[in-house]
C-alpha cells in the first residue's frame, strides 16, 4: 500500500474520531446558507514547531481566538493525520486533511466537511492540496522557496487544475506563495536591502529568487491575469509584510515582505468584507511568517 493510500485511510479514521456529531449535519449546511460570516485563516507555522517548540501552545490559543471557519496550514513537518486533527479540535474544528507526512506538508481544517480532496505531488516542490469545503473550493499553497523558475511552472499547473473547474467555482488560494506582488512593488524599490539580501541568500543556497539580477513579479501577476483577486491588497490601509517575524531576529533573513496571500474568484472577493496580515506582539512569536486572513459575507443561496 502507498503512503497516500494509508493517508487517506488514516485521514479517514482520523476525521470520523474527532467528527462524528458533525456528519448528522444537513447536507450542504454551511456558514453562506445559515448567513453567518465565514473567515478563512492561513498560517505558515514553520517547521511543525520542531525550531523553538515552546511556542506552540500560544499558536492553538490564537487560532481558537481567531475562530476561523477554515485553516490552511502550511510547514507540517512530522504531522500525521492524528495530530492535524488533534490541533483542528483545539479550534474545534472536526474536519481536517494532511496533504503528505513527508518534508514540508500542507493542511486544511474546517467546520464544515471536507470534500473532493485532491493531492497533486508532481510538478510541486511542496505539493499542492485542493479540496472543497463550506461550498468553497480551497487550493492550499506553498510555492518553492528558493527559485522563480520553479514557482513559474506551479503557477502554471495551479492554473490548469482551476481551468477544470466549473466557471461559476467559488475559489480561494490560501497560504505561502513565496514570491512578489507588483502592489508591493513601490515599497521594495524604496529598500536599500532588498536586492542585497537576496543576491546573498542566492549566493548562500545557491538559490534562483532573483531574475537577471532583480525581483520576479509575473507569479502572481499570472494569477491576476486570470481574474483572482489579491483580497489583502484589496481591503488593507498601508503595506504590511508577512515574513521574517521577530522570532528570528538573530538570523539574516531580509527585509520585510509580503509572502503569503489569499486569492479569491472574483464571485468570491465580491463577498470579501476583510483581509489582513495579522502582524502584532503575539503573532510576531509565533512563527517566522504572520498569518493572513480573509472574512467573507456570503450571499443566501
Amino acid at each position: 500500500m502507498n503512503e497516500q493510500s494509508i493517508l487517506n485511510r488514516r485521514q479517514f479514521a482520523a476525521a470520523g474520531a474527532a467528527g462524528v456529531g458533525a456528519l448528522l449535519l444537513p447536507r450542504g449546511l454551511s456558514a453562506a446558507k445559515s448567513g453567518n460570516k465565514l473567515k478563512l485563516l492561513s498560517y505558515n507555522v514553520w517547521y511543525g514547531f520542531t525550531k523553538k517548540p515552546d511556542r506552540k501552545a500560544g499558536y492553538l490559543s490564537f487560532v481558537k481566538e481567531q475562530a476561523p471557519d477554515i485553516v490552511s496550514l502550511q510547514e507540517l513537518n512530522t504531522y500525521t493525520p492524528e495530530k492535524l486533527a488533534a490541533d483542528a479540535k483545539a479550534w474545534s474544528h472536526p474536519h481536517s486533511v494532511l496533504l503528505k507526512e513527508k518534508g514540508f506538508p500542507t493542511g486544511i481544517t474546517s467546520s464544515q466537511p471536507i470534500t473532493g480532496v485532491r493531492r497533486t505531488l508532481e510538478g510541486f516542490h511542496h505539493g499542492l492540496l485542493h479540496c472543497k469545503t463550506h461550498g468553497i473550493h480551497v487550493y492550499v499553497i506553498h510555492l518553492h522557496p528558493g527559485n522563480w523558475e520553479i514557482r513559474l511552472g506551479e503557477i502554471d499547473l495551479l492554473l490548469k487544475d482551476f481551468a477544470t473547474l466549473p466557471k461559476d467555482a467559488r475559489v480561494l488560494l490560501a497560504g505561502d506563495f513565496n514570491t512578489f506582488s507588483l502592489h508591493d512593488k513601490p515599497v521594495y524599490d524604496k529598500s536599500e536591502d532588498m536586492i542585497p539580501f537576496f543576491k546573498r541568500l542566492d549566493e548562500r543556497t545557491k538559490g534562483k529568487n532573483l531574475r537577471d539580477g532583480q525581483l520576479d513579479f509575473r507569479h502572481l501577476k499570472r494569477l491576476e491575469d486570470a481574474g483572482f483577486v489579491d483580497l489583502i491588497h484589496a481591503k488593507r490601509g498601508g503595506f504590511l509584510g508577512t515574513f521574517p517575524t521577530r522570532l528570528r531576529l538573530d538570523e539574516d533573513m531580509g527585509p520585510g515582505r509580503r509572502l503569503d496571500y489569499v486569492f479569491a474568484t472574483p464571485n468570491m472577493a465580491a463577498s470579501c468584507r476583510a483581509a489582513s496580515c495579522i502582524v502584532n506582539e503575539t503573532t510576531g512569536l509565533l512563527s517566522d511568517h504572520y498569518p493572513v486572513s480573509a472574512t467573507f459575507q456570503p450571499a443566501a443561496e
